[in-house]
């Protein structure tokens, strides 16, 4: 939600007082922590980000840092969202509330209950459940501009795939995955020969702190620039071709819980950790087709009319009025129109996570009631899916989309702090007044 500054300035000191001086006892309603260009974090944001991230460690029985460090932590991630939605404003991303409820009822699905039991379970355990729709609206907005904004920055070359495949016909040790821990030790902005001396003396520090036994994951929640510190720096199974490189050329052949680095990148030193290793459990990748009719929104089309439009042009597809592709033609926005909305084979995952959950419902041939995701309204069409062995061989898709995937990660920090580098941002401490 749009904030007005001005506003919540004067909102954050605003105190209720009585008009009579026996009841002049001051309370204040909320207050700004933090300045984020032309927006801002306010105080009940940061406390219920932290009250969350509490109800979630105790449940999965992890330990957490100080309450000083897991505020700074928390206080960064909200600056951050701040930044990307604001950018997301200026690309005109949005999501709508029919996307909005489609995701959560995703959700719901996956735990295998209704929306309704989804809410219920939510506010049992002492979620305010509007906080928590308006938390994943953010959450949708900034995973898409952060897509559209680091995509764009990556370039995977022929010869990289080429060498790709190569390496991993050679390499003897692809049937091992391993489950890495990493803790980012970030240089600041700009920085010096001493800036980054004092950073390599910090990530020493936090070696011999986690070779004498401290918890990896505190010490990750408390000191790490990564984006995954407030999940303990875990990074997940990774096969070891799916590891940045720097990464890999390290972890390989290392045993379990071993403590690496720290290794220079250009965001700062980094230091990581084996948590577990497996066998290379077999991945059956599923991929579908799909056709689409894209109508996108504008100032002379309502929403609503986008989404009666697919309505009708359903109604006429089920009727054997008009054949799908030929309306796809005729009526939808984008790229796909003259291939009659024609995605071809892809794998889900590259699609927007409402458009994927649209698909996943559906049978072959069978269509998706009209349905808004961020870029406009669709009306979708399985007309395919496969599945792949994705263990047997690695073709020049996959090749490339590990590539691609490899990169993300890094491309995405680097984005993210040359973001903030470009902002103006002031934080207040709980005492400013």
């Amino acid at each position: 939600m749009k904030k007005s500054l001005k506003f919540l300035l004067l909102t954050s000191a605003l105190t209720v007082t009585s008009f009579f001086p026996v009841q002049a006892q001051q309370v204040e309603l909320d207050r700004v922590s933090a300045i984020v260009n032309g927006g801002v974090v306010l105080e009940s944001e940061i406390r219920d980000l932290i009250e969350t991230i509490k109800k979630q460690a105790l449940k999965n029985d992890q330990s957490l840092p100080s309450d000083k460090a897991l505020r700074t932590q928390v206080t960064e991630k909200l600056i951050n969202d701040a930044l990307i939605t604001q950018l997301g404003e200026r690309m005109g991303v949005q999501v709508s509330d029919a996307q909005l409820d489609e995701t959560l009822t995703n959700m719901a699905t996956e735990e295998k209950l209704t929306l309704d039991q989804f809410r219920q379970n939510l506010v049992k355990d002492g979620t305010d459940y509007d906080k928590y729709r308006e938390l994943v609206r953010t959450e949708l907005i900034s995973g898409e501009v952060r897509r559209n904004s680091v995509s764009r920055r990556i370039y995977v070359s022929p010869q990289d795939v080429a060498n790709l495949i190569s390496s991993m016909e050679e390499k003897i040790n692809t049937d091992v995955e391993y489950r890495l821990g990493h803790i980012l030790i970030e240089f600041p902005a700009n920085p010096t020969q001493d800036d980054m001396n004092a950073a390599k003396v910090r990530a020493e520090k936090v070696i011999e702190l986690l070779n004498n036994g401290s918890d990896f994951a505190k010490i990750a929640i408390a000191s790490s620039g990564g984006s995954n510190a407030l999940e303990g720096g875990d990074l997940g199974w990774k096969n070891i071709n799916e590891l940045p490189t720097l990464f890999s050329s390290i972890v390989d052949g290392e045993k379990k819980e071993s403590i690496l680095g720290p290794i220079r990148t250009g965001l700062g030193f980094s230091i990581v950790k084996i948590i577990d290793i497996r066998g290379l459990q077999i991945v059956e990748v599923e991929e579908v087709k799909a056709r689409h009719i894209l109508i996108e929104p504008s100032v002379i089309l309502s929403e609503a009319k986008a989404e009666s439009i697919l309505l009708g042009l359903m109604d006429r597809v089920n009727a054997g009025e008009a054949d799908f592709g030929d309306l796809a033609k005729e009526y939808s926005d984008g790229p796909t129109s003259v291939r009659g909305g024609d995605l071809g084979w892809s794998d889900p995952d590259v699609y927007d996570p409402t458009f994927k959950a649209a698909l996943a419902r559906l049978k072959v041939d069978e269509m998706h009631k009209p349905f808004r995701t961020s870029f406009g309204w669709h009306l979708a069409q399985l007309t395919g899916r496969r599945t792949l062995d994705a263990t047997e061989q690695m073709n020049e898709s996959k090749a490339r989309r590990i590539l691609f995937n490899r990169k993300f990660g890094l491309e995405s920090a680097r984005w993210i702090k040359e973001l903030r580098d470009e902002a103006y941002v002031e934080i207040f401490s709980r005492d400013t007044k």
